[in-house]
């Protein structure tokens, strides 16, 4: 592996300063870095960061790779500037068996363009019926940590409980899709004034915040980690709050689209705004956005959720739930936390990098840009404009709903253990 000289970039946003890559790991870092053979990258006025980490990404592989494969969701999180994801359980079979997360821990190893760490499931089949092989998963080569049935809830408080019991005695997590099932039976779109107004079945934010305020207190009771999926109400963020003034060990993501959009989109049936959970009100983007800034809320998680055309091209009440969402997180952080003054980069690199991959345990991500440590880098333009548009991205799924939108930033290199996988903000 050559070389790479990155020149004047500003790390974490701070002085600018050059980076030496040296095969794996970042060799140097300083001002006047004698190139040498090395390959010289100008980046001033380029944010460097490190390797963006992504604890929630649906890679549809098994089962649906009509919507997504493990090759072109990591080549999508590389063009975003993603380093590792973990991908949810919700395949076809579900990755509730030590073979079906060790399939796609290999996929994700032979792809090349990012590290992936597979989501074990909690119950066998999500059913919320019986616990998944935990130990199995976590035994197994895929190295299990965090565990999952999102798409679904957890629901019944003794699986919950036996689950977070199991998970600790491997330092595992267990991450709940908050959703309590009978409060959103038929449920479209956010309960309120707009659901009203529409007729739309309404989701109230109490069907997340109830099994929230629930799995924190059992979380406390075992002694173990809870880790709250896609928060979206100001309720939830509330009672994460509490419980982390309690000492209790407790951590929660915001999506980027629940940074920025709201239930006012649904106005025009487009489907490309249903999503789980739904979007909710101007209140609650502005409650997500404070309780990311102030560390209540952990971490930024994308729930790249890929659809094909014709699961999205359709009625509101047919439409499958989800968005694509690895190719325009940072852009919609840059616009929602930094622009705004409510985050520096270096606590985006915090939110977006450090804090998931501590959570998930990931080793050789989430670490420091500096010499010895692994060269999982990425290089952002904050100073671009433009509008974003579908047809390019790498994903196979084009089911985005900022289409057309100006959002700033862009990624113009990814590197994984030293080797570029975007360069000039095309794949490699």
């Amino acid at each position: 592996m050559s070389k790479i000289l990155i020149r004047g970039a500003k790390v974490l946003g701070g002085e600018p300063q050059d980076v030496l890559i040296d095969g794996e790991t970042v060799a140097q870092t300083g001002t006047g870095i004698d190139a040498g053979d090395a390959t010289v990258i100008e980046a001033a006025g380029q944010i460097l960061l490190p390797g963006l980490v992504d604890l929630h990404t649906h890679l549809r592989e098994p089962g649906r790779e009509d919507s997504e494969t493990v090759l072109t969701g990591t080549r999508a999180a590389a063009v975003g500037g993603f380093t590792a994801v973990h991908a949810m359980a919700n395949t076809f079979p579900v990755a509730d068996t030590a073979g079906v997360v060790e399939q796609v821990w290999r996929l994700g190893r032979e792809s090349g363009y990012c590290d992936v760490q597979p989501v074990g499931a909690v119950t066998v089949g999500l059913e919320g019926k019986q616990l998944a092989e935990l130990g199995a998963m976590h035994d197994s080569a895929a190295g299990v940590k965090v565990f999952s049935d999102d798409g679904k809830c957890v629901d019944d408080a003794v699986i919950m409980r036996r689950a977070l019991e199991y998970v600790k005695v491997f330092d595992g997590v267990v991450a709940q899709h908050a959703q309590e099932p009978r409060l959103t039976e038929g449920a479209q779109m956010n309960e309120g004034v707009v659901s009203a107004e529409l007729g739309l079945g309404g989701w109230p934010a109490v069907a997340e915040e109830s099994i929230i305020a629930r799995d924190v207190l059992l979380a406390a009771h075992v002694g173990s980690r809870v880790h709250i999926c896609h928060l979206s109400t100001a309720g939830s963020v509330e009672i994460i709050r509490w419980a982390k003034s309690k000492g209790w060990n407790v951590t929660a993501e915001v999506t980027p689209h629940h940074l920025l959009l709201t239930d006012e989109l649904v106005r025009t049936y487009n489907p490309v705004y249903k999503v789980n959970p739904p979007l909710r009100t101007e209140a609650d983007v502005m409650a997500l956005r404070e309780a990311l800034a102030d560390g209540t809320i952990d971490c930024v998680a994308t729930d790249h959720a890929p659809h094909p055309h014709e699961d999205k091209d359709c009625e509101w009440a047919a439409a499958a739930m989800g968005m694509v969402g690895l190719e325009t997180a940072l852009s919609v952080v840059q616009q929602t936390m930094v622009d705004t003054g409510l985050l520096d980069w270096a606590g985006v690199a915090d939110r977006m990098s450090f804090r998931p991959a501590a959570i998930g345990r990931l080793e050789g991500h989430g670490r420091p840009v500096s010499a010895g440590e692994p060269a999982n880098l990425t290089l952002v333009d904050p100073a671009y404009r433009g509008a974003v548009d579908p047809a390019g991205f790498a994903s196979r799924s084009r089911n985005t709903p900022y289409e057309g939108r100006e959002l700033p930033g862009r990624v113009t290199h990814t590197f994984l253990r030293g080797r570029a996988t975007v360069v000039d903000g095309k794949l490699a």
